[in-house]
């Protein structure tokens, strides 16, 4: 049986470990590099921030159309169409982000709601929304 040389068990056991400190060497530079030093020695008085309160949010208006075609503007009796048209004009110059809520009698006729509609239209109402109600799950 031949037995290996001596200088085949030396190169095998020794680890290089150059390839290593260049590594920890570059690792070290980028992370002197990338830290910033902190910097104290300008005075400075910085400005403080106040707190903005939140707006409050907009009440909504309703409009109830019955199924007899009486209707109230947020609770309070509506004449006709025309009427209705010169308050919703009025409000929507106090506040031109309107928001309304029609909200119609099941028993009502369409006719009537698109009447309300179109009266909202004319008015340049932003939002109008038509109110209905969960069906009850059996």
């Amino acid at each position: 049986m031949k037995k290996c040389s001596k200088s085949a068990h030396d190169s095998l056991t020794q680890l290089n470990i150059t390839p290593l400190l260049d590594l920890a060497f570059v690792l070290l530079v980028i992370f002197i590099i990338t830290t910033i030093p902190p910097v104290h020695n300008l005075d400075l008085e910085l400005p403080t921030a106040v707190k903005h309160l939140k707006d409050a949010p907009r009440k909504a208006n309703y409009i109830e159309v019955q199924a007899d075609g009486a209707m109230y503007l947020n609770q309070k009796e509506i004449a006709n169409v025309s009427d209705m048209l010169q308050t919703l004009i009025g409000l929507r110059t106090k506040d031109p982000d309107l928001n309304i809520i029609i909200r119609g009698d099941s028993h009502t006729k369409y006719q009537q709601i698109r009447a309300v509609l179109d009266v909202c239209q004319q008015a340049n109402v932003p939002k109008v929304d038509l109110a209905t109600e969960a069906l009850n799950a059996k």
